[in-house]
């Protein structure tokens, strides 16, 4: 399964990441990959919302700490591996318990370690188009989980560009 949509402004990226957010389940894992700025942590943001996170806890990039947990309708364990430079330092900070828990977990950076991810991963890549515009490039090798709950996503923010 693949799919691209257009994002003209970071308040549509938020409101797609909300929209996916809200058809989210326990064990869904989703890998964010695009340069700097893409809007990677813009689409983390709309998901954290999406799940119901205590919006008095800001949503930020973990680059330094590498993950940040946020309570919601499920847990979002929100992971950055910018830093990490193998997959032993991914080891010892334990991700694959993350992975394996009922919550959500949203890699940026998943692309720097692409064998890790399971194929039921939601692959999501930002790529810059312009100053405002970004599109975003959707691809599961499972698209029985994902193909109906994407196009809930899709079809809820489509009258919204």
């Amino acid at each position: 399964m693949k799919t691209a949509l257009k994002s003209g402004s970071v308040e549509w990226t938020r409101q797609f990441g909300e929209a996916l957010g809200k058809v989210l389940k326990a064990g869904d894992l989703l890998a964010l990959a695009g340069e700097l700025g893409a809007g990677k942590t813009e689409l983390v943001k709309g998901i954290a919302s999406g799940l119901g996170c205590d919006s008095s806890l800001p949503v930020a990039s973990p680059t330094y700490i590498l993950l940040r947990e946020y309570p919601g309708r499920l847990w979002l364990y929100h992971f950055d591996f910018y830093r990490i430079n193998s997959v032993p330092d991914l080891e010892s900070i334990g991700y694959e318990e993350y992975f394996d828990q009922d919550g959500v977990c949203v890699v940026e950076w998943a692309d720097k370690f692409p064998r890790i991810f399971p194929k039921s991963a939601l692959w999501v890549k930002l790529v810059v188009m312009s100053e405002q515009e970004r599109e975003l490039g959707i691809e599961s090798q499972n698209p029985e989980q994902w193909e109906k709950r994407l196009n809930r996503a899709i079809k809820t923010v489509s009258g919204k560009r």
